[in-house]
């Protein structure tokens, strides 16, 4: 029964490997093996599953789906400078409207208060943004802060007291209400003039008869259009000195920051 095991063993590989050695020939290379005879499939020189380039283009077959896509080839590092970018990127503008950030609604904000004689529409506040207020008051402190009068802590603490203040009046004095969200966006765009001033705090100094004009007149413009705003928006023209008088404290606040260097040294002001 061994034998024929065997002996079926023997018939099985003998495809596979050669039963009788090649004779070495003089000038050619030995070969341990003889070639594999035409139609074997036990082992190829080339596959055909491995045939074909390999390149830049392609395509992926899936469920019935094709997925195709081109890779470009990578520049050197001048590409980061330019303004090609790569097929089918968004543009980046596209990421800021999707956080809620509309250039075109804070430019628009920004020229009511700019041009507070002109008339302000009831709906500038509809889409009420703390992008231009968060990017003010920023840029109010850093301009303190170049001047000598590092104020950050002041300016948010104001801030933050006076929109609360303004806010509990507001929905006291109207019938129709107002949420602190609108009363944050109004007060922070109408600072718009207070900026200014501490912009110029930087190259004059404002502790002298220019700068209190110059501060006087800031808080009257922030007052004017911050009041002009509210109004607007919950038709109260008639209680609108009632309402100037307190965001008029609110502004004259910051005037006394961009003016006096408050909390340096012993804490009184300079």
């Amino acid at each position: 029964m061994w034998q024929e095991n065997n002996a079926a063993y023997g018939a099985s590989s003998s495809q596979y490997y050669p039963q009788q050695p090649v004779a070495p020939q003089p000038g050619v290379p030995l070969q341990f093996y003889a070639p594999s005879p035409v139609g074997s499939t036990f082992y190829s020189g080339s596959r055909s599953s491995l045939d074909g380039h390999v390149g830049a283009q392609g395509s992926i077959q899936q469920g019935g789906g094709a997925y195709s896509g081109n890779i470009q080839p990578t520049g050197g590092w001048w590409t980061a400078f330019g303004t090609g970018g790569f097929e089918g990127e968004p543009p980046l503008l596209e990421g800021a409207y999707k956080l809620g950030i509309n250039f075109s609604h804070i430019r628009a904000k920004s020229l009511a208060v700019l041009n507070p004689l002109r008339q302000v529409d009831e709906h500038i506040m509809d889409d009420a943004d703390l992008a231009g207020p968060l990017l003010f008051v920023f840029c109010f402190g850093t301009f303190l802060l170049f001047s000598g009068k590092p104020q950050f802590g002041y300016i948010y603490g104001v801030g933050v007291l006076g929109s609360l203040s303004i806010y509990t009046l507001l929905n006291l004095m109207s019938e129709k209400g107002i949420d602190a969200y609108r009363v944050v966006s109004v007060l922070g765009y109408c600072l718009l003039p207070m900026v200014a001033v501490g912009a110029l705090s930087v190259v004059v100094t404002l502790d002298g008869t220019v700068g209190y004009l110059l501060s006087t007149l800031s808080i009257l413009w922030c007052t004017y259009a911050a009041s002009g705003i509210f109004t607007a928006v919950l038709r109260m023209s008639d209680q609108r000195f009632l309402l100037a008088y307190p965001i008029g404290l609110l502004y004259g606040c910051f005037a006394l920051l961009s003016v006096f260097n408050v909390g340096v040294g012993n804490g009184s002001a300079k």
